[in-house]
């Protein structure tokens, strides 16, 4: 398993990670509403094809660093709303949905003994600078499931996206 996404197909960014199962825990950190709150963003998710989903992006509530760098304050401050549509549900192994207007993403859920395997496969990015963007978001997100999951304190999210735009940036291959 690579600690990094990597680029499977045009447009398509994919992240792999060995969670703290069980598989149903692990689901309901993607799909409850609090819990997925925690490490990505709160907000309704209809659990059903062609369901509405509505993630309410609030950076501050990930982490204890509150401070939003410079670059980020116009895009990131505040409630971030972002709407999307479930493209297949299949509890608790598989979730997809459409990200706003950047592609879509799934999520793959496989047990590995007392762990759980995730597939994070983002599909359908505009450009090469939208995949660091997302890598680097989903890279930063999962790292911070990892720590709650784990029962740690979370890692500041603002500096693990700063890095990893960086890394992302000199790893993925030139458009």
């Amino acid at each position: 398993m690579n600690e990094y996404g990597v680029v499977t197909a045009s447009g398509t960014v994919r992240l792999e990670r060995l969670l703290s199962g069980p598989i149903e825990r692990v689901w309901d950190y993607l799909t409850d509403p609090k819990k997925r709150g925690t490490w990505l963003a709160p907000g309704k998710m209809e659990l059903l094809a062609g369901g509405k989903v509505e993630l309410k992006f609030h950076h501050a509530d990930l982490s204890a660093e509150k401070e939003i760098p410079e670059r980020f304050r116009e895009k990131c401050a505040g409630d971030i709303p972002l709407h999307g549509v479930v493209t297949a549900c299949d509890p608790p192994r598989l979730l997809s949905y459409t990200f706003g207007d950047a592609g879509e993403v799934t999520f793959e859920l496989k047990p590995e003994g007392k762990d759980v395997l995730l597939v994070l496969t983002h599909r359908r990015l505009a450009d090469r600078e939208t995949m660091v963007s997302v890598a680097s978001g989903w890279h930063s997100h999962l790292a911070i499931l990892i720590d709650t999951l784990n029962g740690k304190e979370p890692r500041p999210f603002w500096t693990t996206v700063t890095k990893m735009e960086a890394e992302y940036e000199r790893r993925l291959p030139p458009a």
